[in-house]
Order: structure tokens, then C-alpha cells, then sequence
């Protein structure tokens, strides 16, 4: 008698649609809150200026290390859990919290001496305010991983909103009153609360506190390695700015920020929403190794597409960009921008890298390369910003990048079964595509044309271009949102 192969699991096409309708939402969400947060920030720039500006930045740096690692990484446990995530949800909301409310409570102590390494002992109130958002933080992190785990990014869409939308009715309002770099402090807290607020209605049975000994080991065996590379991951996507702020000061810290800000945008957009979904995804083939693969290239191929032609669009563009939405007082900013968008594009792939060897559960993959990349970036950038201010700061980490970081990432990349070529063969049509935004770009903004007609012009080539791609690659579309995932190679 032969033995016929079991048939496919029922949950697989289900699995994509799912999977299909969340990056739809997560897309949706992260579009409408970056265009809402582009206007605020260009109102904002425009009433604070470059020095207000480079205050806030100084608090934001603090922040944004604390929240890398403040619930030590075990709520995206929740999201590859190979059992009912419900099990271990009070565990993991327990030990964020926790665990917050003492980085909280370092942070209020430590203002002092964080303010005095960047440069600028007036930012200490605006830390201690800001910081706050790390106790909440620690509190929607199990929410936000139940949501996750289920698709629900339609849920996850308005909870951002009402985030955004809050945080920019308050900052302006205290900017317009004479707050100064506290308004955008206060601002962020009252969006974090707000979304939080929505977060618990949304997530399934609410949040709930518990606490299990052997639940608590597992998570903390998957979550502290973790943590230490989300800390090395920080070092190394924000030593610039401390390295900035430190040796050039608060108000180039102020241009440079502006700079990064845009630089962000196609991170935000594109590679945010991805890796809401696509992790939870690939959990769900963690048996299927070739199937997980394939959905992994296909991720790849798709998000080099839509991300790479517009990070070389800001390259390319990076003068008129700036000075049109932000005024000529901000033109310090667009020789950063050339160098940042370069190095968005590869941030973007190295985010989609780092998520999948966290699925692998290799996270010690993740910290060897980025504690390699902090080490060699680190003397890098500081002699850059010594001799050479701050063009030179954002030069040297887009060489850093490129010449070592990615070169790691394909060799462990390769050890998991995912060839160079197969990869490259996925990507290669977009590095095409964004190459041609950016010659047409430079040469555009080289007529002398008015700012905005440059940007037009450049714009429609971009558009153009990723339309193109995306015709290119419907196919990949098709199989993603029916049944599967397309074959390797």
C-alpha cells in the first residue's frame, strides 16, 4: 500500500489571507499617521526651530534607548509562541510592567548625567516627562502582541491613530503657548496614553496580571538575549545622535534629527507595517523550513520594491525636499538627508533579517552582527564628526553598512539555506529601480528648476517606477493572498 502525503494544513491559506488583509491595515495606518505626523512636524520645526528642536532630540535619544529593551523582550514571545499565547499573556504583562517601572525610575535619576553627555542640561525636565512613556509602554506590550499574534491590525489601525492625532493636538497647542521643547515631551505622553486607552479595549480579555515560575524562565530565556541585542541594536542605530549631540551640539543635533525624521519615513511606512505582520506569519511555518524560506524572499522582494525607490528619491532630492517643507533655515539638514536615505535603504532590509533569525529563534545571530557593527561604528563616526561635522557623520554609517554589516547578514543568512543569488535575484529589480530614481533625481535638481518642480517631477519618476515594479511582481501578490507561498528561486 502507498503512502499518500497528508494534505496541506487547512490554516495555510487562511494563514495569508489573514496575513494579506493585516499588512493591508498596518499599510493603511502607518500611511495616514506618517502624512498626519509630516504636517505636525513641519508645524512644529517651523514654531521651534532648529535649537527647541535639538532639545527634544536629546530626550527623544534617552527614550528611545529605554524602550528597546524595558520589558526585556518577552513580549514578542507572544508572537511566536508555539502554544495558546493566552497561557503566558499575565506573565509577560506582569514582567513588563515591572520591569518599566525600574527603567523608569533610572531614567528620572540618571536625567542629570544623560542631558550632560549629549550637551544639553536643559533637556532634563523634558526627559523625565518623556520618559513616562516607558511605563506605559511596559503596560499596552501585551495588548499589542495579542493583536499582533491575531492579525488584528484593523484594531491596532485607530488605537495608532488616536496615538498620533493626540500627541499632535497637544504638542502644538503647548508650542503655540511658549512650551517650547516640553510641548512635544507632553505631547507624546498624551498620544501614548491615548493609544493605550484603546489598546485595552481592543485586546483580547483585557490586560491581565499573573505570574508563573517556569513560564517565566522560558520567557526570560527567549526575551533577555533578545533584550541584549535590542540594546546593541540601539547602541548602533542611535550612537549618531549621541555622537552628534556630544561633539557638535544641540542645535546640529537639531538639523541632523530633522534629516533622520525623513530618512525614517520610508522605514515607517514600509518596513514598520511588514514587520508587524510578516513575523507572525513566518511563525506559523517554523515546521515547514522551505516554506518559511520562500515566504521570506518573498517578503524581501516585495519590500524592496515599494522601500528602495523612495529612500533614493530622498537621496536624490534631499535639498529641495528640506528646504520646501521646512524653510532655508533648515538647509543644513539636506546634505544629512543624502546620506541617511542611502542607509534607510539598507536599514530596511536589515529589520526584515533581523526578524526572521528572531523566528529562527537565533537571536545571537542578531547580536553578533550588531555588536560588530557598534564596535567598528563607533570610532568611525566619532572621528567623522570631529573632522568632518555632520555630512560626514551620516557618510561614514552608510559605509559601515554596506562594506561590513551586510556582508554578516548574508553569511548567516546563507547558513539557514537563503543562497546570495536567490536573494539577490529577489531584490535586484528594485536596487535597479531606485538607482534610475535617483539618477533622475540629481538630474532634475541640477536644472535649477523652483523646489517644488523638482520635487514634482521627481516624484511622478518614482511613482512611475514602483508602479512598474509592482506590475512586475502581481504574481507574488496573487499567491500570497490565496493559498501560498510561492516557490524558492
Amino acid at each position: 500500500m502507498s503512502v499518500q502525503e497528508p494534505p496541506a494544513p487547512p490554516e495555510e491559506p487562511a494563514l495569508f489571507q489573514k496575513a494579506s488583509r493585516a499588512l493591508g491595515w498596518s499599510l493603511a495606518s502607518t500611511m495616514l499617521s506618517r502624512l498626519s505626523t509630516l504636517v505636525i512636524g513641519i508645524a512644529l520645526a517651523r514654531i521651534l526651530g532648529p535649537e527647541e528642536f535639538g532639545t527634544f532630540a536629546v530626550a527623544l535619544v534617552v527614550l528611545t534607548a529605554v524602550l528597546s529593551f524595558n520589558e526585556l523582550g518577552v513580549s514578542l514571545a507572544i508572537v511566536r509562541w508555539p502554544d495558546d499565547p493566552e497561557e503566558i499573556a499575565p506573565t509577560v504583562a506582569t514582567l513588563s510592567v515591572v520591569s518599566s517601572t525600574l527603567v523608569y525610575i533610572a531614567c528620572w535619576f540618571g536625567a542629570p548625567a544623560f542631558a550632560q553627555a549629549l550637551g544639553d542640561e536643559s533637556s532634563i525636565p523634558v526627559i523625565r516627562v518623556l520618559a513616562l512613556s516607558v511605563i506605559v509602554s511596559g503596560l499596552v506590550a501585551t495588548p499589542v502582541g495579542l493583536l499582533q499574534r491575531a492579525f488584528k491590525q484593523k484594531q491596532k489601525t485607530v488605537a495608532d491613530l488616536a496615538t498620533n492625532w493626540t500627541s499632535a493636538a497637544v504638542s502644538i497647542a503647548f508650542a503655540l503657548s511658549g512650551a517650547g521643547a516640553m510641548s512635544l515631551a507632553i505631547g507624546q505622553l498624551s498620544g501614548s496614553v491615548a493609544g493605550a486607552v484603546i489598546f485595552f479595549a481592543y485586546a483580547p480579555r483585557g490586560l491581565r496580571f499573573g505570574f508563573n515560575r517556569s513560564k517565566a524562565r522560558a520567557l526570560l530565556k527567549f526575551g533577555l538575549p533578545l533584550a541584549g541585542s535590542s540594546i546593541i541594536v540601539f547602541a548602533t542605530t542611535n550612537v549618531d545622535r549621541i555622537v552628534v549631540g556630544t561633539v557638535l551640539g544641540p542645535t546640529a543635533l537639531g538639523y541632523y534629527m530633522l534629516a533622520l525624521n525623513l530618512a525614517n519615513w520610508p522605514i515607517t511606512i514600509f518596513s514598520q507595517p511588514v514587520r508587524a505582520v510578516v513575523p507572525a506569519a513566518l511563525a506559523r511555518l517554523q515546521q515547514d523550513r522551505p516554506a518559511m524560506r520562500s515566504a521570506f524572499l518573498s517578503a524581501a522582494g516585495l519590500l524592496a520594491v515599494i522601500a528602495l525607490p523612495a529612500c533614493l528619491l530622498l537621496s536624490g532630492a534631499a535639498g529641495p525636499l528640506i528646504r520646501f517643507l521646512y524653510g532655508d533655515v533648515w538647509d543644513p539638514a539636506s546634505t544629512v538627508l543624502v546620506w541617511l536615505g542611502l542607509l534607510a535603504a539598507l536599514r530596511i532590509l536589515f529589520e526584515l533579517f533581523y526578524d526572521y533569525f528572531v523566528v529562527l529563534a537565533s537571536t545571537r545571530v542578531v547580536l553578533v552582527v550588531q555588536t560588530v557593527w557598534f564596535v567598528a561604528l563607533l570610532p568611525a563616526l566619532y572621528l567623522a564628526s570631529v573632522h568632518g561635522g555632520l555630512e560626514a557623520a551620516a557618510a561614514v554609517q552608510f559605509g559601515v553598512a554596506l562594506v561590513l554589516v551586510l556582508p554578516l547578514y548574508l553569511v548567516d543568512l546563507y547558513r539557514t539555506g537563503v543562497s546570495l543569488g536567490t536573494l539577490l535575484s529577489r531584490v535586484a529589480p528594485a536596487l535597479l529601480g531606485g538607482a534610475v530614481v535617483a539618477v533622475a533625481a540629481v538630474a532634475v535638481t541640477r536644472t535649477g528648476w523652483p523646489d517644488l518642480a523638482v520635487l514634482m517631477v521627481s516624484g511622478v519618476v518614482t511613482v512611475g517606477v514602483m508602479a512598474l515594479l509592482g506590475y512586475r511582481l502581481r504574481h507574488v501578490l496573487r499567491e500570497l493572498r490565496s493559498a501560498g507561498v510561492p516557490a524558492e528561486g
